[in-house]
Formats: structure tokens, C-alpha cells, sequence
């Protein structure tokens, strides 16, 4: 094997891009977000798809926010979705000799090491954005791989929160983040993700960080 593959540990397969890939940097799009966007109160979307569990079972949206209120701290401030694999790293079970990271990831009783590389300036990026937003770790990948990947990663306490898998909503075969569902105002929710099919409910909230290729990260954060 050459990559992670989705159904072993979660990392999404790359969908057909919905939406044009932005080409601004982040805080431009940001900034133009911010501009633009209207002030409205939307609450939690109740009736969104069916969830599907780690385990194939299916269970209902639940009515309780996934985040926690927010921390005095972080009162007015935005709240920054940021996805994980091809936006703020990349990942293989081949060996790469420049690997930032190794993690050891067990898989049907096998331990697995993953490989992972940091994408350019992603330190900087976090340290920053976690002074500015409220930022929260949402990906579709598994607990057991990307919660040890973010404690390497994030060194400054930039995630207030983590979501993983289980938080997803499972629509025409993808997992989908519905950041209605996160207890925050949707005019105060900006999600950054590699993947359209990850925010389908959501396009006017998104900074679409374009696929780099498996080896070859770009410096776009």
C-alpha cells in the first residue's frame, strides 16, 4: 500500500470538485467572507440526513449542539472549522524519508505506521489562527489516527475542540460536516477544507484549500 485508504482509518477519498478552487490566500478569502456575509441567526439543523456510526449503525441527528458554549475567551470571535488530511497534512503508509511525524495506527490487529508530512507554514498558520478565531479540528478520519496527528501537530492549544468521524453526517455517500449542527451562528462559521463533498450544506461558509498532489504540498495557508 501506498496511501491511507478511507475505510481503514477515515481519511476521505477526494471527491470531484463541486465548487472552483479559491486562489486567494486564506485571509484574503476571509476577509471577503467577512464582507460580504449577512448577519443572520440560524439555528440547529434537526433535520439533517442520518448519521452512520463507526460501526455501520445508524442513529438520529442529536438535538445537543456538538460543541460546548464558548469559552469567554473566545466570545465574538469567528469560528474556524479546519479540516486535517490534504489541508493541514499529508499522510501514506509508505515510508517518506522527510516525514514530520510517524504514528502508529492499529488496524484489524495489525499495527500500521502512517507517515505523515506537514503541509509548508502550517506551525505559523495554526499559532496565528489560534490567537484570532475560535478554531476547531473537524475531519472525517478516525479518532485513533487524527487525535495523536493533532497532538504532534498543534503545539499552542490552537483547536478549542476536536471532531471526528462520528460527528459527520453521512449523506449520498460522503461524510459530510453540517456546521449547523456545531452551537454556533452560521454567520460566524467559516469551514477550510480540500474537499467541496465535506461541506455540501454549506458553500457560502467555505475556503476551498485545493488538493496538492500526494508528495508535493504547496504553501497555500
Amino acid at each position: 500500500m501506498t496511501a491511507l485508504h478511507p475505510s481503514k482509518i477515515g481519511v476521505p477519498a477526494h471527491a470531484v470538485s463541486l465548487k472552483k478552487p479559491c486562489n486567494r490566500g486564506f485571509f484574503q478569502s476571509l476577509f471577503c467572507y467577512l464582507c460580504h456575509k449577512e448577519t443572520k441567526q440560524i439555528p440547529i439543523n434537526n433535520n439533517a440526513p442520518l448519521l452512520v456510526e463507526e460501526n455501520r449503525t445508524i442513529s438520529k441527528v442529536p438535538a445537543k449542539p456538538l460543541l460546548p458554549q464558548i469559552k469567554s475567551k473566545d466570545t465574538g470571535k469567528i469560528c474556524v472549522v479546519i479540516d486535517l488530511d490534504e489541508t493541514l497534512v499529508h499522510s501514506s503508509f509508505k515510508p517518506l524519508n522527510n516525514a514530520d511525524f510517524i504514528i502508529p495506527v492499529e488496524i484489524d490487529g495489525t499495527v500500521h505506521q502512517v507517515y505523515v508530512l506537514k503541509r509548508p507554514h502550517v506551525d505559523e498558520y495554526l499559532r496565528r489562527m489560534g490567537e484570532l478565531f475560535e478554531c476547531v479540528l473537524f475531519t472525517a478520519s478516525l479518532s485513533k489516527y487524527a487525535d495523536p496527528v493533532s497532538d504532534l501537530l498543534d503545539k499552542w492549544g490552537a483547536f478549542r475542540h476536536r471532531l471526528f468521524r462520528e460527528s459527520c453526517v453521512f449523506h449520498r455517500g460522503n461524510y459530510v460536516k453540517d456546521l449547523s449542527r456545531l452551537g454556533r451562528y452560521l454567520n460566524k462559521v467559516i469551514i477550510v477544507d480540500n474537499s467541496p463533498a465535506s461541506y455540501l450544506f454549506h458553500y457560502d461558509n467555505a475556503v476551498l484549500m485545493s488538493f496538492a498532489g500526494t508528495l508535493v504540498l504547496n504553501a497555500e495557508l
